[in-house]
């Protein structure tokens, strides 16, 4: 069994005597006393430069100097593109023809440079937005806006006679570019977090030991987060952690920043109610001052999207508000033009290859072509799902036979090898191609092209909590086909659904099926 190391007091900062401040390191079934932990220093800078230069995280700094040489290389190739795709590229410098040197300078040093004070000044290389979420993307496009913005306002300013075509190709191409060179920056920061958990930050979590293994779980889901837990600091005192197998060390009563110093982290973070105390986390924060380590505080408020919180402070209280989700609006509207349009153009996009698929399936065994079984959809309304069929044709009576054979534990039956499924189906379910017919769905208005996956009508346990699932219309790909499909547990399943049904937005959904082409390419899942 792992030791786990804990410690006897009930504060979240409290100070302890150094007689009070032994550490106990629980065996199986034997106590080891170790000795005491040296006072935490309490220093506060004199200078936000002697606080940054101190900093124990430190793997931002590579990346977002990586990220500088992207950003200006991307504006000055976009801007050496404009100029040899236009001839009149030099118009409004005056002396380019015998002196090209200032042409050169401002659309090879200046402009770049101007990219990169614009990008920094948006706060687009802040270390906080950097690897995760649509935040760093965001602030790419407000500085795009604003070069292109202070670029029109200098020609306006000096009566420059820019070539606009020249400008415009420069612009949007150096916007593109960067955007580019951020998705591949962020796809090799996310490669190395999973490779071998570099570049992350690493966590002590303050609280209560339930709320700090929620948190644990939270953070844990996604490696590429490069949030990685390292101990369990639990403010409810050692006998909550009494034979409680813990995936970290445990402990209780140290001194917070020394406990930090000592597993080598470099981030606290205040879980639930642990953060309520009455000047607590005041006292934390300041005591954090210049020792170059982060505070976050984790509220209890799980599977909520950043776009629905804001903090409101009011006389020093942050408030967090939590609006509503967007289950009807204008953004709906264009979300059912956008799945009616696309599924309209992808059933005459496909109209070969389904032709295809329907011959190699009536080869492979001889019945229907399609599948059909009736969902349920939207607010509880059933419908008749289109599906390549992938089975041979006595697949459900033979189904009973296999019931003690499945590998989830939800309400749909999964085999990884499942018999009844014939060779070509096989390869169908492998690269999700059965699934494509249910564009006649999204056309008819009955499925989405994301949504929560519609489940069988005779199998549906809808009640309590997995009943919110309706509230959206079902889909062809979803949060939980891009993040694991059948690999996942059906608790997990249903926690997904839930987050989409309350987090859904437009970018949020076009996200999701941009990920479902890499899910679809790698198989992952599908079976």
């Amino acid at each position: 069994m792992r030791e786990d190391t804990v410690e006897v007091t009930t504060s979240l900062q409290r100070p302890v005597t150094n007689e009070g401040r032994s550490r106990i390191v629980r065996h199986v079934d034997s106590f080891e006393i170790q000795p005491p932990t040296p006072p935490s220093h309490n220093g506060v800078p004199r200078s936000a430069w002697a606080r940054s230069s101190r900093r124990v995280s430190r793997w931002h700094r590579p990346y977002i100097f990586l990220l500088l040489l992207l950003d200006f290389g991307a504006a000055a190739l976009a801007s050496w593109t404009a100029i040899q795709l236009f001839d009149q590229a030099a118009s409004g410098f005056t002396e380019a023809e015998h002196d090209p040197t200032w042409f050169y300078t401002v659309s090879y040093v200046l402009l770049p440079l101007g990219w990169v004070v614009t990008l920094w000044s948006n706060r687009a290389y802040d270390r906080r937005y950097l690897g995760l979420g649509p935040e760093e993307f965001k602030r790419v496009m407000r500085a795009a806006v604003t070069v292109a913005a202070s670029v029109s306002f200098l020609a306006f300013a000096t009566v420059t006679q820019l070539s606009r075509y020249t400008v415009g190709t420069a612009l949007l191409g150096a916007a593109i570019l960067i955007l580019l060179g951020r998705m591949m920056g962020r796809f090799t920061l996310h490669l190395v977090r999973r490779r071998n958990g570099h570049a992350a930050h690493r966590m002590v979590l303050v609280g209560t030991l339930p709320e700090c293994l929620e948190v644990y779980a939270a953070v844990t889901r996604n490696p590429a987060a490069g949030l990685v837990p390292v101990a369990i600091h639990i403010t409810d005192g050692y006998a909550a952690a009494r034979g409680i197998e813990t995936p970290v060390p445990v402990y209780a009563g140290q001194d917070v920043l020394a406990l930090v110093r000592e597993v080598g982290g470099d981030t606290i973070a205040v879980c639930g109610s642990a953060s309520s105390e009455p000047g607590e986390l005041r006292r934390l924060a300041w005591q954090l001052e210049g020792s170059g380590v982060d505070l976050v505080v984790a509220p209890q408020l799980t599977d909520i999207a950043g776009p629905r919180v804001h903090i409101r402070p009011i006389e020093g209280l942050p408030l967090l508000h939590v609006e509503e989700p967007t289950l009807s609006g204008p953004a709906l509207l264009m979300k059912n033009l956008m799945d009616r349009v696309a599924a309209g153009l992808g059933l005459l996009v496909l109209a070969p290859v389904f032709l295809a698929i329907a011959v190699a399936i009536r080869i492979s065994d001889p019945g229907p072509v399609f599948f059909r079984q009736p969902r349920v959809g939207h607010e509880g309304r059933t419908f008749r799902v289109w599906k390549f069929r992938t089975m041979y044709v006595d697949a459900e009576d033979r189904l009973a036979s296999l019931v003690d054979q499945n590998e989830t534990d939800g309400m749909l039956f999964k085999m990884k090898e499942d018999p009844r499924v014939f060779p070509v189906g096989r390869f169908l379910r492998a690269s999700s191609m059965d699934e494509l017919p249910q564009l006649i769905n999204v056309l008819w208005g009955e499925m989405s092209l994301v949504g929560p996956r519609p489940l069988p009508a005779d199998d549906g346990d809808f009640l309590g909590d997995v009943r919110r699932r309706l509230l959206v219309r079902p889909g062809m790909t979803g949060l939980w086909q891009v993040s694991g499909r059948s690999d996942l547990s059906w608790d997990e399943a249903v926690r997904l659904d839930l987050y989409y049904v309350d987090n859904w937005s437009l970018a949020y959904d076009l996200s999701i099926l941009w990920r479902t082409v890499g899910v679809v390419l790698a198989r992952k899942g599908a079976y």
